[in-house]
């Protein structure tokens, strides 16, 4: 067999490879978005008058989302788990997140759990409070995390002020939730 031949076939293979496992991602990815449609329901949709802009629009990336409490676990519906770059801005209803290729999310204010500053999300880490965090109630009821990757960085506080009182009162919430399950627990040990 001649040496080009045999390069010819192992390229051939190894793109075979390639090709059978990036489809299996894909389909893998595809089953995950079919399952979480049941539990997660419909995205709300962007409103048709959204008013005044208060706060933005910061530009950077949307990380994607992933189901609260935690950062790994991606959002698959339809396109809620794919990165793109995005414009954010804050309305009288709610935060509207532009994404580039992909839909448009439209966050209403009375979905908004918490909205904060973390150092990962959707398996990006970055440095500390790189990352600005939403955390909201889709319709069905379940939370999901938001993650935004902004330009400027120092538009950030402005962003988690807007929101401290929801995210005080939620996180006072799962203060008191945690304490009680610790009473509980120390109560069963006595």
């Amino acid at each position: 067999m001649s040496p080009w031949l045999a390069d010819t076939i192992i390229i051939a293979v190894v793109l075979l490879i390639w090709l059978s496992l990036v489809a299996l991602a894909l389909r893998g990815w595809r089953r995950r978005g079919r399952a979480q449609a049941e539990v997660l329901g419909d995205p709300p949709v962007v409103p048709a008058e959204l008013g005044e802009r208060l706060l933005g629009p910061e530009t950077g990336i949307y990380l994607g989302s992933t189901v609260a409490p935690g950062w790994v676990t991606r959002v698959a519906l339809r396109d809620f788990g794919d990165r793109s770059a995005v414009a954010f801005s804050r309305h009288p209803g709610g935060i509207l997140l532009e994404r580039r290729g992909a839909e448009d999310i439209w966050i209403a204010d009375e979905a908004i759990v918490a909205v904060r500053t973390e150092n990962r999300h959707g398996g990006k880490v970055m440095t500390r409070d790189g990352i600005l965090a939403i955390r909201w109630r889709l319709p069905s009821g379940v939370e999901i995390d938001s993650g935004l990757r902004g330009d400027d960085k120092s538009a950030y506080p402005a962003w988690t002020q807007a929101y401290s009182e929801v995210t005080e009162a939620t996180f006072a919430e799962l203060e008191a939730a945690a304490a009680e399950k610790g009473a509980g627990t120390k109560r069963k040990k006595s």
